[in-house]
């Protein structure tokens, strides 16, 4: 019977040095290209192009055919998400009728490598009729994208990585960190503080932590009360029930301590006798742990900072009146 087991070939070991090595260069490459753009960049254009967008009324409009326009996608959602109203426009469809997508408060940022791609030549005239302003990033400085500019950002790529110099690759890198660098620099001067990332993000983790109240999550049901006269073996019994590892001793829901599985086993080893004792016997024969409290109104990222810098997985969570009203536990 003929085997269905495919023979792994192991790859020639020069052809793999050859491709790894081409891998190397490649991102070398881009990295020089990197350094070098950050080197020479023309502050008068940046700061142009920067005081154009966190001036705009309306929409940071981006624009681009081929690979600049995927580019230019992930620069349009970069800054929508950073607090920038941003939308990507494909010249084509804004030729035959998305040019009413535009206001005359937005601002235009057109991408061409050349500068002198037809698809976004064709719109100046329109951008020029109502009265846009327009943010080219180009790799040609005499280019006509470049003149009918009001700030121009230079790419400043001699060469792609591609090795027949045709596929845009170190190109579109630099374009798209000219494109980071601009959210950066907006992000820091309209002070964008991770809660404003949050809003723009509701579905991610971030978004949950930053926009939910700890009272949202807060365990309010079968929490382990006990009072300081109730024996040690309910209290034990009330840390078993609850599964979160704890006793809260309270006075009408006022809080007055806390007793952990850590400081039964401390009290253990100290000789305490546990079934005759009280749980305001733990709180006098030795220090039990500390009870670390946080507001029922208070972000859930204040309540997983806190457990964090306490080395704890569970708050007791307090309203107003210093009632207790759960217990918060952390989640990885």
């Amino acid at each position: 019977m003929q085997s269905n087991i495919v023979n792994l070939v192991t790859p020639d070991s020069n052809i793999h040095h050859e491709t790894m090595q081409s891998i190397k260069n490649t991102l070398n490459q881009q990295s020089q290209a990197l350094t070098q753009l950050a080197e020479n960049i023309s502050i008068k254009e940046y700061t142009q192009a920067l005081a154009l967008m966190n001036d705009c009324l309306g929409h940071i409009i981006i624009c681009g055919m081929g690979k600049s326009g995927h580019v230019g996608r992930k620069i349009a959602a970069t800054l929508a998400s950073t607090g920038t109203p941003a939308f990507f426009l494909h010249p084509g469809e804004a030729f035959h009728g998305d040019l009413g997508m535009i206001t005359h408060n937005d601002v235009v940022m057109l991408i061409s490598n050349s500068g002198e791609s037809d698809e976004i030549l064709k719109l100046i005239p329109s951008l020029k009729i109502f009265g846009n302003k327009i943010i080219a990033i180009t790799g040609k400085q005499g280019s006509t994208l470049a003149k009918h500019a009001q700030a121009t950002l230079l790419i400043d790529s001699t060469r792609e990585a591609c090795p027949n110099n045709l596929a845009p690759t170190t190109s579109t890198t630099l374009t798209m960190a000219i494109g980071d660098a601009l959210a950066v620099a907006l992000m820091e001067q309209k002070q964008f503080k991770p809660q404003d990332f949050a809003k723009y993000h509701p579905g991610g983790s971030l978004g949950r932590r930053l926009l939910t109240k700890v009272s949202d999550v807060m365990i309010t049901h079968d929490l382990p009360l006990v009072s300081p006269t109730d024996s040690m073996s309910n209290v034990i019994m009330q840390m078993t029930q609850s599964h979160l590892g704890l006793a809260i001793i309270h006075n009408n829901r006022k809080l007055i301590g806390v007793i952990t599985d850590g400081d039964l086993r401390r009290a253990l080893v100290n000789g305490m006798e546990l079934q005759q004792s009280m749980a305001q016997d733990m709180i006098a024969s030795s220090p039990i742990t500390t009870p670390v409290t946080i507001s029922e109104n208070a972000q859930l990222q204040q309540g997983e900072d806190l457990m964090r810098e306490s080395h704890i997985k569970h708050l007791v969570v307090l309203n107003d009146s210093q009632h207790i009203t759960g217990v918060l536990e952390f989640f990885q």
